[in-house]
């Protein structure tokens, strides 16, 4: 090896060190370009800054937002007024009203006649809270809308952590990060949530925030401080899906009348989330990333003075409306919980019933069989078997 040849060498190692020391000591604050930002492949989400406008038949705005939105997407306002979206031209999604949802109004009345006060319902179980998109931040307070591995939404899920821990609530506050902010994140933070699972969790609460480059769309004053609204995003692509909206639709409901403004509304879109692991999981967004972070705090935290009464595990604080039938105990088995069930049991129903036509090469054999098993089965019990020998 010549001198020259030597030094070439010499110098592309020194130029690699140099750039590894100055990306280390630069982590903290820079956000790198990540697999998403060059390839563009952000899953259920646009890019920073990008966004759609969901308009009405009469074309009045009704809603903004920075996820992927499809035909068949919904939209419940804090209000309770009921949108489906019917088409998606460019940055505009036209929007069906269908209506006042019946739900919202059912549990407004309910919260509005009662008056018994509320006890602890059910078990002394935790909640678990997570981060799919590990990155998110906040530009006001953070500098960058992205940072990898340890984000500002971080601190927001620590703050509503932190809070539910005040009402007693247990809660395991899990920091894995799930980076690169891909279409993939759903699919590392899942090992996340399946974790969770191990300790019987009430509750599974996935917290982000949105990109919409308004900040005032999601700043609300509320109890005499500027926060940011929580929105609830709903998967409706799995079979708990049901289960999900009808704890959204109570918490949203709930955290509205203890602070009013709260909760901007309930967002169902194409995809699962990892909701499909529990009836109570949900997907929060705390604000956009143009808010600054402490407002998304404050939102996150009046969000937690409702969370536990809802799920039935503490009692409301004085003046706070009673929640009386909590999501746990006896109000577990609510209509979209047993959707969930026949849904699931009809899937293993047809399982069942095609393995059994294919292993028995047709159906006349796989009615054979059927009938060849139940015969058996029924024999057991007493007189059966001696009549049937008769």
């Amino acid at each position: 090896m010549t001198r020259k040849t030597g030094i070439k060498i010499v110098l592309g190692y020194t130029i690699i060190i140099a750039g590894l020391v100055v990306g280390i000591l630069t982590a903290k604050t820079t956000a790198l370009p990540t697999y998403a930002d060059i390839f563009g492949e952000r899953g259920d989400e646009l890019k920073p800054g990008d966004f759609l406008t969901v308009v009405d038949e009469g074309r009045r705005i009704i809603d903004y937002t920075a996820r992927v939105v499809n035909p068949g997407d919904e939209i419940i306002t804090a209000e309770g007024n009921r949108y489906r979206i019917e088409r998606v031209t460019g940055k505009i999604a036209g929007a069906k009203f269908l209506g006042i949802d019946r739900d919202i109004l059912a549990w407004d009345e309910y919260f509005d006649r009662t008056a018994v006060p509320a006890g602890v319902f059910g078990e002394r179980r935790e909640i678990g809270i997570y981060h799919t998109h590990s990155d998110e931040s906040y530009v006001p307070t953070d500098g960058t809308p992205f940072t990898p591995y340890h984000g500002g939404i971080m601190k927001v899920g620590k703050r509503l952590a932190d809070k539910l821990k005040e009402t007693g609530t247990r809660t395991v506050h899990d920091r894995t990060p799930h980076d690169p902010h891909d279409a993939s994140a759903y699919i590392r933070s899942r090992n996340t949530a399946v974790r969770l699972l191990r300790s019987n969790p009430i509750a599974l609460l996935d917290v982000h925030r949105d990109g919409i480059p308004d900040p005032d769309y999601y700043r609300q004053q509320v109890s005499g401080m500027s926060i940011g609204q929580v929105r609830l995003v709903i998967g409706r692509h799995n079979p708990k899906s049901s289960a999900n909206l009808d704890f959204a639709k109570r918490l949203m409901t709930y955290a509205n009348r203890v602070h009013p403004g709260t909760v901007k509304g309930i967002f169902l879109t194409a995809g699962t989330f990892n909701q499909d692991l529990l009836s109570t999981a949900l997907l929060l967004e705390c604000g956009t990333h143009t808010l600054t972070r402490q407002e998304a705090e404050r939102g996150v935290g009046l969000l937690a003075d409702a969370v536990p009464v809802v799920l039935g595990l503490a009692a409301p604080r004085p003046g706070f409306p009673d929640m009386a039938e909590p999501m746990t105990g006896k109000n577990a088995k609510s209509p979209g919980a047993w959707r969930a069930f026949a849904w699931i049991l009809f899937a293993t129903c047809v399982g069942a019933g095609a393995f059994l036509v294919v292993s028995a090469g047709g159906w006349a054999k796989a009615r054979e069989r059927l009938s060849g098993f139940l015969r058996r089965e029924t024999s057991v019990f007493p007189g059966r078997g001696r009549k049937n020998e008769e």
